[in-house]
């Protein structure tokens, strides 16, 4: 069952739902940076959304902005990814409790704060009763909720998904996850990407793979067997996006896999321009994908196969193959 790449929709750090970046990406010397907001009015009631979180807008917003790009109305399936669920919600609560005691707590904070409530209000928003799944994994849970979302195609289930992957992060949580040096030599964001999949295009999700602790043997040839599916080789791999950053003990897990597959000159990263989350990731797949639409990389490659590598503390890893058709 082939799976193809319709649209893809972004709010970050740089300017919110455009490609604007890829021409000319913004560059920040702080340690945490929240991303840029747009405007909602146009995708939310502004009295409804006075209820909802940031990143509930935000899921909202890049949905909306997906699925029109993808002349689709209503999903068969809303697969949702993230690492920390709504964390700002969740410290209202905590907070309050904290502070005033139990007698005056507000239950919209506590409702608006679990893990699936942004997969839960993008189906209310569009009136959406099919497949609804949450995918709560660390660092590859928007691997897990694309790979979710393959299956139920590969079962006959679905003829298009809206894929999502959500992080925010607050200044006490930047703050104790830097603590544990969370952000060593990396700067931190937030995500918000949507991504809708269908049975046809010009952009082809070939597969993806997920690791756990690999040796570098393995990832070769789960990388070949990648290959294998489309009728190439690594050597013609046009593009190697990675989750490079800052950090010298991440960054020398890719470099060792760019060496095992000799792809050291046609590697580029999107960490730079959109910063790190435990859903980052999918900024690599975002960044993939215009590549692939556009016919080249911002650092002016020519591609129309991409590879995409991402490892989480070195303990799982994940391998998306992407063709333009």
């Amino acid at each position: 069952m082939s799976v193809f790449i319709a649209s893809c929709a972004q709010i970050s750090i740089q300017k919110p739902l455009n490609d604007e970046w890829f021409y000319i990406p913004v560059h920040y010397d702080e340690p945490f940076v929240r991303a840029i907001d747009p405007d909602y009015k146009p995708f939310i009631n502004p009295i409804a959304g006075r209820r909802m979180g940031l990143i509930m807008k935000r899921a909202i917003a890049t949905s909306m902005t997906a699925l029109a790009d993808a002349s689709l109305v209503q999903p068969d399936a809303i697969v949702t990814a993230t690492g920390l669920g709504c964390i700002e919600n969740t410290e209202k609560f905590l907070k309050t409790l904290c502070y005033e005691g139990e007698s005056c707590l507000q239950p919209t904070y506590f409702i608006n704060s679990t893990h699936n409530t942004i997969g839960s209000s993008i189906a209310l928003h569009k009136k959406c009763h099919g497949y609804n799944n949450t995918h709560v994994h660390k660092g590859i849970s928007f691997e897990s909720a694309l790979l979710d979302a393959m299956l139920q195609f590969e079962l006959g289930k679905i003829e298009n998904a809206l894929v999502g992957a959500y992080d925010e992060m607050t200044q006490d949580y930047y703050h104790l996850l830097d603590k544990i040096n969370m952000w060593d030599g990396t700067f931190a964001s937030e995500t918000a990407v949507a991504t809708v999949l269908k049975k046809n295009g010009d952009i082809e999700l070939v597969d993806l793979d997920i690791l756990y602790k690999p040796e570098k043997q393995l990832l070769i040839d789960r990388t070949n067997l990648l290959c294998n599916k489309i009728g190439i080789s690594t050597e013609d791999i046009d593009l190697l996006v990675t989750g490079k950053n800052n950090n010298k003990e991440n960054n020398v897990v890719y470099e060792a896999f760019e060496k095992s597959i000799g792809l050291e000159n046609k590697s580029e990263t999107y960490k730079n321009i959109f910063g790190e989350s435990f859903t980052s990731s999918a900024y690599g797949f975002y960044y993939a994908f215009e590549c692939l639409r556009k016919g080249r990389s911002p650092q002016g490659k020519d591609v129309n196969n991409i590879l995409i590598y991402n490892h989480y503390k070195n303990i799982d890893h994940s391998l998306i193959l992407l063709s333009r058709c």
